[in-house]
């Protein structure tokens, strides 16, 4: 497929497509400049259209990723463990981590989430400094170097800058950074909005499709005072916002021992909550923070992938939803990275919780795949005229998705089905090919040194 210039425009034909309206047929698409400008259900292909092989969604919006934890990908699972023991293995690849390093691992992790269909990603980024806390140069060096990643993959990125202040929360309040945690940290939310100021959007052309948003780690990692600032300072801004929520009853129990109110409570109580925050993870909630959240429209993302290999707990989407949130996906950890097993988990997860089926209709999964709004592209996510083009052909004629009626292929596909991604016009993947070429190769180069250096010394290097 020819990708489209400034000037010039292409044609595609789906003989299936993911419309607004719903699965339509025969459908001729054209794009130009990046966008779609002509969206043509029931129409024959024509000489010099480029044919699309299976079914066509719009692009996939992985709301929730952590770039470097996918080195942790089979090196968590001896000796059981829990979340907790998990969290060390990730300190422990974070403590190796510099901008070159860094780079290489998340171009390779992001070109495999372009392979999987993904076309954005918010990148929850809180790997901020060198080891120590060692200021770098260019205090954003790590995070420009997700960004150079992801304009190497193909792929847009929402850099969720990540306000960390401090290590834990006890009933007795909060613990100070320590370790491989003192390279997250920037004292306070000011200082943090002053690092993040010297990031700017570029959200058509130039380097990267780059939008820069903010996040709160958790109620654990920022202190109650320092959470009105963050949020400020994200609207004020026009920012998206996100941070973790009550992934872990742990972290439940020493909000309620030290401030008397749950997460979802505090947040409330320090004007943290609105439709333009996403609560990740929000797994173990009372029926309170529901209707809370609810009441907000906030956007929830569920990881279930994550979620059930950190044995977190299954969380409560559709009453979630029925409240009022709106749901979001991301593949967090990257235990696996494929939007259509999220999106098919959200659901099986449900069923497993209540017994029932059909708790979330193929549409409202579909829906949460290609939720960009999230992750501040509320231009992106739907093939229509005037939207971003992006676009993902998954094959019907594999050994998965053979015979799948094709409303219903999002339970059936995998990403190995994806065949052909396009990114704002761009063909990114295809016949199931990065650009880049291999994407396994370009993960064990990335990921194997990681493992091969002695642990480091975190005590070595703590100039500022």
């Amino acid at each position: 497929m020819t990708t489209t210039g400034a000037t010039g425009s292409t044609t595609l034909h789906a003989g299936h497509a993911h419309l607004p309206d719903g699965l339509a047929r025969d459908v001729r698409i054209t794009i130009a400049g990046g966008r779609f400008t002509e969206v043509i259900p029931g129409a024959p292909a024509q000489d010099g259209d480029t044919r699309l092989p299976g079914v066509v969604f719009p692009g996939l919006a992985n709301a929730h990723s952590h770039a470097f934890h996918r080195a942790l990908r089979g090196r968590t699972h001896d000796d059981g463990g829990t979340f907790w023991t998990w969290r060390e293995r990730m300190y422990a690849v974070a403590a190796h981590l510099e901008p070159d390093s860094y780079l290489a691992l998340a171009r390779a992790t992001y070109a495999e989430m372009a392979l999987a269909g993904i076309t954005a990603v918010g990148e929850f980024h809180y790997l901020h400094h060198g080891p120590g806390g060692r200021r770098y140069m260019d205090p954003n060096a790590m995070g420009r170097a997700l960004v150079r990643a992801a304009a190497d993959a193909g792929v847009r990125l929402t850099l969720l800058d990540t306000c960390y202040l401090v290590g834990g929360l006890t009933a007795a309040g909060h613990t100070p950074l320590e370790g491989t945690q003192l390279r997250f940290g920037d004292g306070d939310a000011s200082t943090w909005s002053l690092r993040v100021d010297d990031l700017r959007d570029h959200t058509d052309g130039g380097p990267a499709h780059l939008r820069v948003g903010a996040a709160i780690h958790s109620v654990r990692a920022v202190p109650r005072d320092q959470l009105r600032p963050v949020a400020a300072w994200a609207r004020r801004t026009g920012r998206p916002l996100h941070l973790h929520l009550s992934e872990q009853p742990a972290e439940n129990q020493a909000c309620l021992d030290h401030h008397g109110l749950t997460p979802t409570g505090l947040l409330e109580a320090e004007g943290v909550l609105g439709p333009d925050l996403t609560a990740v993870h929000a797994t173990h909630l009372t029926d309170d923070d529901i209707a809370l959240l609810g009441a907000h429209h906030t956007w929830a993302c569920f990881c279930p992938t994550t979620e059930r290999d950190l044995a977190d707990g299954i969380g409560p989407a559709r009453a979630l939803r029925d409240a009022g949130a709106r749901l979001s996906l991301g593949s967090d950890q990257h235990a696996v990275v494929d939007l259509l097993e999220e999106a098919r988990a959200l659901e099986m997860h449900e069923r497993l919780a209540t017994l029932e089926r059909g708790r979330l209709s193929p549409d409202a999964l579909l829906a949460a795949a290609t939720a960009h709004e999230s992750i501040g592209w509320p231009d992106a996510g739907r093939i229509q005229v005037g939207a971003r083009a992006d676009l993902v052909a998954v094959r019907t004629d594999t050994v998965r998705t053979a015979g799948s009626d094709p409303a219903q292929l999002l339970l059936s596909a995998t990403a190995a089905d994806v065949d052909t991604v396009v990114v704002d016009g761009e063909t990114v993947v295809a016949g199931g090919r990065h650009r880049l070429g291999d994407v396994g190769a370009l993960l064990h180069e990335a990921i194997t040194p990681l493992w091969q250096q002695p642990p480091r010394d975190e005590r070595e290097d703590t100039r500022s």
